[in-house]
């Protein structure tokens, strides 16, 4: 659990307890959700170039 919502849960009454659970319960939801997000991307295809391709930045006009 996050420091700064143990210190708010803590210091809070009965009835402010429910909306920092909610929160913290939302922010768990986004991260697995942007976890899934993430790991659905594909990896970048091996190219298959010779040796010397790519290797030099051509910087004359």
């Amino acid at each position: 659990m996050d420091a700064g919502l143990v210190n708010a849960a803590s210091s809070a009454g009965p009835s402010d307890v429910a909306p920092l659970m909610m929160l913290k319960k939302a922010m768990d939801i986004q991260a697995q959700t942007t976890l899934s997000l993430l790991q659905s991307i594909p990896q970048a295809p091996a190219t298959n170039n010779p040796p010397n391709l790519g290797q030099n930045v051509d910087v004359k006009a």
